[in-house]
């Protein structure tokens, strides 16, 4: 049988051919592609020499190149920069146009107003020309011509600062400034400038340059408690807007550049200086000539004798909030507010804050505070957001979230407590690592075996981190701290149990207001009532506001009130001990000495001080133990005058034993003879001598008196 040819099949291509077919093709195609990029490059490179200069030329085309360079990543960075500030015109910024609160005390007194009813608002059409002119004379004189940004104006205001050698001159243009009242707090730092270069461009963009006036004009700080031209024109001349003559004008757009220094029912004279360069800035800018002047500055304007007492400022614009809040489902916009306020608590408060800066500040390199009073049933009895809000409007108690260091651990411990944990409780004081944190005590010692009480009243920094490391979570203190009153978000981090995620001197009033209420929460409020102005009740706080609510139990609440009145006696807070009534609190300081803290609590009050800088550079070693529980002890020394001294929950009396006070005396002599231990910047300030001579001379008052002590008389706090 023979083979038919054409049953035969092909012979198979070895797997090796395909395989080299393949490595040709890809060898072929990258050079193919390779030689293409090659050509294309040399076209291009050939193309782009005609362009290339040569000798000075090229000087300038490198300088040109380099600097777009530069301009393109410095536009990258600032609008990272500025990215968080346009988060601020999502909301309605417009808001504060729908209401107007006149504030009262507790008795009923008119304290001051918030707000303005846009239809109370003067239009700028119906405003004097010469008011016009003269707050542009001052303020911006090319702000028809810019577009949010003056550079002109920003380079003659450099130029008249280096010949004046000092600031006589700002350069930011009103929408700038319009921007920083609306959106921004007043800190001196870059970032803000450049949000509020950003943000004044959006206002232009936005507004049209009669509304952004409009605004400038109606938001604008006053002096005297007054916001807008319009309350202001009431408030010191007794007029409406529409008749200010001249003078008048004047002297309210000397008042946009510092309102507390130039208004003229606290300093006529000084606010008569002001219009005068008002005047001059008219006839500079060629807005008005001398002659149209001239009647204005032989006679300067009067004013309303209004006396010189000081508004409540920061109060005021917290309690403003509170109050539209709680009338907004009511549809009343216009309305009288009774709130929880204490006048003398209030002047106190920036009396002790004011006191002790003018003393101390230089020394401690320290130029601002923040204050918050609470009365223990969680009423807002005083708030002071700055030292000078004329100055700055920005509430640095209530919007300033600043590292609160030891002041945090309260949070920490009453957490373990809720757990089961007691204040005899014995834990290890040593080395410890995290996750590749290894937190130290100050001083770099260790105690070994320890209570929970004497590492709380040592503020030892290891015993907290060892808490939340082998028995709680960070999840439970959190939500601790959450649940007794603090409302700025914390950052969840390890590293917050030692206080380094940021807080509110309002939050930590607070939270400590817990321990002070025995362990309920959900207190604060600044609002008693809010009224229509015929008399209509529309919201009381007895009636409608949210019930107590117990965020720790009553033997949490003791255990840990228990440790917190040694601190003042025998700890780190011994410059806030209170003459014969018993306290209770804790120190804080912050890395650097950025922040200082203390935060304090009788059975009728509490409050918490920080101090600090805005900008926040570094203080001189300041602690929370130094200046923060003086201002805190002044302030609360003058609160307990003359009132029923309740008892701290948990403690048997408001008063001190006189065996804590020999052994406070003892640890200071001790102290004084050695060198004391230090376990974290918040060490124990060592007791003055008049201070060690009230207390011995009382203690053995005490051992005199009966069982249940009389309050200490008002000449034994003057003593100190």
């Amino acid at each position: 049988m023979t083979d038919n040819p054409f049953s035969r099949k092909k012979p198979k291509a070895p797997k090796g051919g395909i395989l080299l077919a393949i490595d040709a093709w890809i060898d072929s195609t990258f050079y193919e592609a390779g030689f293409r990029l090659g050509e294309a490059w040399e076209n291009i490179t050939i193309f782009f020499r005609r362009f290339r200069v040569k000798g000075w030329q090229r000087v300038g085309a490198e300088l040109l190149g380099e600097g777009l360079t530069l301009g393109a990543a410095g536009s990258v960075v600032m609008l990272a920069l500025a990215q968080p500030s346009m988060n601020a015109t999502a909301g309605d910024w417009k808001s504060q146009d729908d209401f107007a609160v006149a504030f009262t005390d507790r008795q009923g007194n008119e304290i001051g107003r918030r707000g303005i009813i846009q239809r109370d608002s003067v239009p700028v059409d119906q405003m004097p020309d010469h008011l016009i002119k003269a707050v542009l004379a001052t303020e911006d004189r090319r702000f028809f011509e810019h577009y949010g940004i003056d550079f002109f104006g920003l380079i003659r205001a450099m130029a008249e600062n280096v010949r004046a050698n000092s600031v006589v001159q700002g350069g930011s243009s009103l929408t700038q400034q319009l921007a920083k009242n609306l959106f921004l707090s007043n800190e001196r730092t870059l970032e803000r400038k450049i949000k509020e270069a950003f943000l004044s461009v959006w206002l232009e963009f936005n507004l049209s340059k009669k509304e952004i006036l409009q605004l400038y004009l109606d938001r604008a700080y006053m002096g005297g408690g007054t916001f807008g031209v319009a309350a202001a024109a009431d408030f010191y001349f007794g007029k409406e807007v529409k008749d200010l003559d001249l003078a008048e004008s004047a002297m309210l757009a000397g008042l946009f550049k510092a309102p507390a220094k130039y208004a003229p029912h606290v300093n006529l004279p000084a606010a008569r200086a002001r219009a005068n360069i008002v005047l001059n800035n008219l006839v500079e800018s060629g807005f008005m000539s001398e002659g149209q002047v001239l009647v204005a500055r032989l006679h300067p304007a009067d004013v309303v004798d209004r006396g010189k007492s000081k508004s409540p400022d920061y109060f005021l614009d917290y309690a403003f909030e509170e109050a539209k809040r709680l009338a907004e489902k009511s549809g009343v916009r216009s309305m009288v507010a009774r709130t929880t306020i204490d006048m003398d608590i209030q002047r106190a408060a920036e009396e002790s804050l004011e006191f002790n800066l003018r003393q101390y500040g230089k020394e401690y390199r320290a130029s601002e505070g923040a204050i918050v009073v609470l009365d223990t049933n969680g009423a807002v009895r005083a708030i002071v957001g700055g030292r000078d809000y004329g100055e700055s409007q920005f509430n640095r108690a209530t919007r300033a979230a600043r590292q609160t260091g030891s002041s945090f651990k309260p949070y920490v411990y009453a957490t373990a407590m809720e757990h089961g944990f007691k204040p005899n409780s014995v834990i290890s004081d040593g080395p410890i690592s995290w996750g590749g944190w290894e937190p130290k005590n100050y001083g770099r010692n260790y105690s070994g075996k320890t209570t929970l009480a004497m590492a709380l009243i040592k503020s030892i920094n290891t015993v907290p981190v060892r808490l939340a490391k082998d028995h709680l979570s960070i999840p439970p203190i959190k939500a601790m701290a959450e649940a007794m009153g603090v409302e700025t978000p914390l950052n969840g981090h390890k590293t917050m149990v030692l206080g380094t995620s940021g807080m509110t001197v309002m939050d930590q009033a607070t939270g400590y207001n817990a321990f002070a209420n025995g362990g309920f929460a959900g207190t604060r409020h600044s609002i008693l009532q809010i009224l229509t102005h015929s008399g209509e009740v529309i919201y009381d706080h007895d009636r409608d506001a949210p019930k107590p609510h117990r965020v720790l139990s009553e033997q949490a609440a003791a255990s840990m009130n228990s440790i917190l009145v040694q601190i003042p006696e025998i700890g780190t807070a011994r410059r806030a001990a209170l003459p014969g009534i018993r306290s209770a609190g804790k120190t804080g300081t912050t890395q650097s000495y950025r922040d200082a803290w203390y935060v304090g609590f009788t059975g009728n009050y509490t409050a918490a001080v920080w101090l600090g800088n805005d900008d926040y550079s570094p203080t001189n070693e300041m602690t929370g133990g130094s200046l923060p529980a003086m201002v805190w002890q002044r302030l609360m020394a003058y609160a307990h005058r003359n009132v029923d001294l309740k008892p701290i929950p948990g403690i048997e009396h408001p008063f001190v034993d006189p065996k804590v006070l020999a052994k406070a005396a003892e640890a200071e002599k001790k102290q004084q003879e050695a060198q004391p231990a230090a376990f974290e910047p918040d060490r124990p300030a060592p007791l003055s001598p008049a201070t060690t001579r009230f207390l011995r001379g009382l203690a053995l008052e005490f051992s005199q008196a009966p069982a249940i002590a009389e309050p200490v008389g008002q000449e034994k706090l003057s003593a100190l």
